[in-house]
């Protein structure tokens, strides 16, 4: 036997005290114009009838990233889920039961993915406001304001060097769609010319148009992947 393997036998657990770790989950998308973000109203105490980001603890033998899938499920009933981790939140009093670390989780997709239920610990699922909701006094739990908060600011930052947008698009769309994404997320609006100016490179024409029923056609537009990152 290895001295390794002699020191992890007798290697006490119970020297240093365990905080519990969870996973809180940010997923936003864009209804009617306006970005969104499900949110859960909880079904339990502490914080109960309150609403709150879907969330559940990280079970012992789960990683990190089975813990935010399975959390989605229970809470939202959403699956096949794209999630990459945000930000790790561990404020000594931000949870009133126990020591709770909490990996947050940024999903960025469109509406039409989008098919939430109430989990059985939550009383409802609900897309909310994301900007309507942080300039009001709705009362959210745990520490899921500030959460919402960096969320939004990341995704604010990040469209403007990143492809982040086109995670909000079907796979085909209209450049009046793909400029009204871009000034959702950027919060401001954005001069038509320069927009396609310098969308160009990230975007191709497809053979497709709208019906022009009322308004003039418009072509449709598809994603390049063979170019690289703009700047906006």
């Amino acid at each position: 036997m290895t001295a390794e393997q002699e020191f992890l036998n007798s290697y006490d657990k119970s020297i240093y005290e365990k905080p519990s770790v969870a996973v809180d989950l940010l997923v936003f998308t864009i209804e009617d114009d306006r970005l969104k973000i499900v949110l859960v109203e909880r079904d339990e105490h502490p914080f109960k009838n309150t609403l709150s980001l879907p969330g559940v603890f990280v079970g012992i033998n789960e990683t990190l990233d089975e813990a935010a899938a399975r959390g989605i499920a229970e809470e939202a009933g959403l699956r096949d889920i794209y999630f990459e981790q945000l930000y790790t939140w561990g404020d000594l009093d931000r949870d009133p039961r126990m020591r709770i670390i909490s990996v947050s989780y940024l999903s960025l997709t469109s509406s039409e993915k989008l098919d939430i239920t109430a989990g059985s610990r939550t009383a409802s699922v609900k897309l909310i406001d994301v900007d309507k909701l942080l300039r009001s006094d709705i009362p959210l739990a745990f520490d899921h304001r500030k959460i919402i908060e960096y969320g939004r600011e990341r995704i604010k930052n990040k469209v403007q060097y990143s492809r982040i947008a086109f995670e909000f698009l079907p796979e085909e769309f209209t450049l009046p769609k793909l400029q009204r994404v871009y000034e959702i997320l950027l919060g401001k609006p954005l001069y038509k010319a320069n927009f396609r100016r310098k969308i160009a490179p990230l975007i191709e024409e497809t053979d497709h148009m709208t019906s022009g029923d009322a308004h003039r056609p418009s072509k449709f537009y598809r994603q390049r992947t063979d170019s690289p990152d703009i700047e906006l």
